[in-house]
């Protein structure tokens, strides 16, 4: 297997700048998420990896073959490098043996070998007991696994996957980026994959690269980025959030909405507009009489059912604030409550 190097890789098509001079490496063996909202640039970074976009500037290193850069563009059926598209691109005139025995008929394998890896690969996504059925007759998850077999079937060094459950039902994508998972981990084969579905690049991923605007705005492991965000773009996009204003203050706290938060704020000046988020699982309704706890009073907006757990929005003044409580936490739309959480739960971000 390899991994993957990206140097101040761009592309632009004519005035408009699709990727802006990234810089990334992707360990061999792990899972990379390109993660960002429709147009940020993370397809067209993995269809460059594949060879299927030449860049307009920057270097493409694979194990230890620069692939595109310094003089060298590799085309992409000499970059063994498997990809998923969104749309799986089987072909419908085929049956399963053959559209996932096609990479290794174009490669001229012998026939034998080819049976065997073919039927290998299928073995692999549970799918050896439909070689003869077509397209048609499969479900979206197996026609999705018909796909992941062809890019597998020839033992790429690098996996590409491009929003591969998109077109999947929303229980059957969580069991499908299980599989995915699970299926990556076994071969040790070095992925990127491409969403815009944050729970699933947090579930799956040992990286994420969050992406905006053509450049990479963060990366670092789900926890960190989750955890950790570097300012409010990837705070509010990965998951639920709560953003306050405030303005540091000289002691290192925070002034939010006329309460004084004791928290770290590192080494923004003194004065400065910040805001401040919280994730609504830290949020509570009611107190717990903690020294270092923040607490509002606000007015019950809104309630909705979540199983085991209520999305409450409250409203503090012209701020609403999200809070995730137990279904036993009894709370009805207009009263008045507090709304409390943690100051060591807070964040604060300057952008």
């Amino acid at each position: 297997m390899a991994g993957v190097r990206l140097s101040r890789l761009a592309k632009s098509f004519g005035s408009t700048i699709a990727v802006d001079d990234i810089d990334l490496d992707v360990a061999d063996g792990s899972l990379t998420t390109f993660l960002g909202p429709s147009g940020c640039g993370k397809t067209t970074t993995l269809r460059m990896v594949a060879g299927l976009e030449t860049p307009t500037a920057g270097t493409i290193v694979i194990g230890n073959e620069t692939v595109h850069g310094d003089g060298v563009h590799i085309p992409p059926e000499r970059r063994r490098i498997g990809m998923v598209f969104q749309s799986y691109a089987i072909w419908p005139h085929m049956n399963v043996f053959h559209n996932v025995a096609y990479p290794l008929k174009v490669r001229r394998m012998r026939k034998e070998e080819l049976r065997r890896r073919t039927y290998a690969a299928l073995k692999t996504v549970q799918l050896e007991e439909l070689a003869e059925r077509f397209p048609a007759q499969l479900s979206g998850g197996q026609q999705q696994r018909v796909a992941v077999a062809r890019a597998i079937v020839f033992e790429p060094q690098i996996l590409l996957l491009d929003e591969p459950l998109s077109n999947l039902d929303a229980k059957l994508r969580v069991q499908m980026r299980a599989e995915i998972r699970e299926l990556q981990q076994r071969l040790g084969v070095t992925t990127l994959y491409v969403t815009h579905d944050q729970h699933e690049a947090l579930a799956i991923s040992d990286q994420v690269a969050v992406m905006n605007q053509g450049k990479i705005v963060q990366f670092g492991t789900p926890q960190e980025v989750y955890e950790q965000p570097v300012n409010r773009f990837v705070a509010d996009f990965i998951g639920w959030t709560n953003f306050l204003p405030g303005k540091t203050t000289a002691d290192g706290a925070v002034e939010v909405l006329g309460k004084t938060i004791a928290t770290k704020h590192l080494s923004i000046a003194t004065g400065t507009d910040v805001h401040i988020t919280v994730r609504p699982e830290d949020v509570r309704i009611g107190t717990n009489g903690a020294g270092q706890e923040v607490v509002f009073d606000g007015d019950v907006r809104t309630t909705m059912y979540q199983g085991r757990n209520l999305m409450c929005e409250v409203a503090v003044g012209e701020h609403l604030i999200q809070a995730h409580v137990p279904v036993d936490v009894k709370v009805k739309i207009g009263e008045t409550v507090p709304v409390s959480f943690d100051a060591s739960d807070v964040l604060v971000l300057e952008e």
